[in-house]
């Protein structure tokens, strides 16, 4: 009788966890035919437009009266502001396979910028698309992506939300953070454009990190005081959160993980291990000003896990401060040059987007003025 229970225990995970995924499959299919779908009626709307000419005006009096007859027909969901945002959805991803349009308006014609209102005005095309964008998020992502002017950033957001496997709810945090400007801005002018094309890839431990890490979701008021301890505290009651903001392949692995060596206790705040490295990730948190003692004690920290806990197959371990205020000055005039240890700076609060959008912004001029005056 206990084996027939078995059998019949075991058939039923497997079929149930069956049932699951193909649940899961039609919700996907679902949620991915909806996103073709207002694609294709922004197609038509903006069709219909270019035939007629509209004055702004007219438009917006026809999207009205055609929300009014899909409600009629189709329930809920087809209000004029989702017809309007159909529309803009066509023309922000028809412009990213190569449409371009050409705005008719009451008193001037203009390129349309993926940023600008698309309710008011009227679309003619200059030139057809050249191949139909692939979907494959849910149509509240895209509502989010379909924002954000920059076409690289868009394109950043979208791979790595599609990798992996961000909810509405996470991709709209890492897009408020500023992600893709803070990873932009921490790497290498010459890795820059493969953020857009590849997403954030992890292949050297300088790949995981970013300036600043931004700890807004624990809590914790920018101008009040607080001890390490507290601000650890805030991380372990929020670990799922934080190991969003550090990225890709972190494993979480200890709190105050202590070794001993020479008869001594020494206790490293937070222990992480990274898949994809293949190697141990140590963090110490600093809430007072970076100094070269706190260099000296992380490289200790490394030397003990590379000699005594790292295995023959694992990567060199990576230590982080993890500081209010960092200094790139003294970490270069304390550590070797080969030393795997970094200090990044931490905020309680979201970046001013503007002033990281226009630091990049300068940056990537500044090396491409450098590259085109190379190639001359």
């Amino acid at each position: 009788m206990n084996e027939i229970n078995k059998r019949e225990g075991s058939l039923f995970e497997r079929i149930s966890a069956l049932i699951e995924e193909a649940r899961k499959r039609v919700v996907t299919t679902v949620n991915i035919a909806e996103v073709y779908t207002k694609y294709s009626i922004g197609q038509y709307i903006v069709e219909d437009e270019q035939q007629g000419e509209y004055r702004a005006q007219y438009g917006k009096q026809v999207l009205k009266g055609l929300s009014t007859h899909l409600t009629q027909q189709f329930g809920t969901g087809w209000s004029y502001e989702t017809l309007v945002a159909c529309k803009k959805f066509f023309i922000v991803y028809s412009n990213s396979a190569n449409t371009v349009y050409r705005i008719e308006s009451k008193n001037d014609k203009q390129c349309l910028s993926n940023s600008e209102s698309v309710s008011n005005t009227t679309l003619l095309p200059k030139q057809t698309a050249m191949a139909e964008p692939v979907f494959t998020l849910s149509w509240s992502h895209y509502l989010i992506l379909m924002r954000i002017e920059n076409p690289d950033a868009r394109s950043f957001y979208e791979i790595e939300c599609t990798q992996q496997q961000w909810s509405v709810r996470q991709l709209s945090r890492q897009v408020g953070s500023s992600l893709y400007e803070r990873l932009a801005l921490s790497r290498n002018k010459d890795e820059v454009m493969r953020l857009a094309h590849e997403g954030q890839t992890i292949e050297k431990p300088s790949d995981i990190i970013k300036n600043p890490i931004t700890l807004e979701f624990l809590g914790l008021k920018p101008d009040a005081a607080y001890s390490e301890s507290k601000l650890e505290n805030a991380i372990i009651g929020k670990m799922q959160q934080f190991l969003l903001e550090l990225g890709k392949g972190f494993l979480f692995e200890a709190r105050q993980k202590r070794f001993t060596f020479d008869e001594q206790h020494f206790y490293v705040d937070l222990v992480f291990y990274n898949r994809l490295l293949q190697c141990y990730v140590l963090i110490d948190l600093k809430t007072d000003k970076l100094a070269h003692q706190d260099l000296g004690q992380m490289q200790m920290y490394v030397n003990y896990y590379d000699r005594y806990v790292k295995q023959d197959f694992e990567k060199p371990t990576i230590g982080i401060l993890l500081c209010e205020e960092k200094n790139d000055a003294l970490v270069e005039l304390t550590l070797p040059k080969d030393a795997n240890i970094y200090a990044s700076a931490y905020q309680l609060y979201l970046p001013d987007k503007a002033v990281l959008q226009q630091k990049l912004k300068e940056w990537i001029d500044e090396f491409e003025e450098q590259k085109a005056l190379e190639e001359k």
